[in-house]
């Protein structure tokens, strides 16, 4: 792994309620501290300075940017676990790819496990993966790359990199699962969280977050 250097920004606060806060995660910021002191810094450490009762309830990779909910009380982060567990939530993403995508949408149906001897990357495993499903749009290709609307029906770790990069369209900007140019000639991961949908914790009111993609 490269040297770990966060980007300096401030906080960016979608929402804040009671109950939960949403914020807009920037790219090359840990979700969760890692293992070590220089991996100490994360966006759920600088959410407890400002908001001490803050609770994890899922994660984005370090080089993805975008929309994520916190817990503000023990009860919300129990009901939104759930909802993530149950899948209840939905997850839509912007990415650019490498390739030009001739189809308009389509649905990839591969099962992801962990690539052992070269971990954290994962890889589409047919005898001891997960199940994993993504749903895809096309929204528009040229220049030898294309913009996808991605809609993970599962949460597999890695799940849409490692999907696209089995279609032949990996990732722009993926230190892990695109080669050459694809993954040279780009400044970040071109994966972004672009809208999150859930229940509210306290009355179950369905709620839609949006940040754009800054790409």
């Amino acid at each position: 792994m490269d040297s770990y250097a966060p980007p300096d920004t401030p906080l960016d606060v979608i929402h804040e309620d009671h109950e939960i806060l949403v914020v807009n995660k920037p790219a090359g910021l840990l979700s969760v501290p890692g293992r070590g002191e220089h991996l100490s810094d994360c966006l759920l450490s600088r959410l407890q300075a400002a908001f001490p009762s803050v609770l994890l309830v899922h994660r984005l990779d370090r080089d993805t940017s975008g929309i994520m909910v916190f817990a503000l009380s023990p009860h919300a982060q129990r009901h939104l676990g759930l909802q993530f567990e149950h899948r209840r939530t939905k997850k839509t993403y912007v990415a650019r790819v490498a390739g030009e995508v001739a189809e308009k949408s389509g649905t990839i149906d591969l099962p992801i496990g962990v690539d052992w001897p070269n971990r954290p990357k994962q890889h589409v495993d047919h005898e001891n993966g997960r199940p994993a499903q993504t749903d895809w749009r096309c929204l528009r290709s040229g220049g030898g790359e294309s913009r996808m609307r991605l809609m993970p029906r599962t949460g597999r770790s890695h799940q849409l990199r490692v999907h696209m990069a089995e279609i032949g369209h990996p990732i722009l900007g993926d230190p892990f699962y695109a080669t050459g140019p694809a993954r040279d000639d780009h400044p970040r991961l071109m994966l972004h969280s672009e809208e999150l949908r859930l229940l509210h914790p306290d009355g179950g009111r369905g709620m839609a977050f949006r940040a754009p993609a800054p790409f």
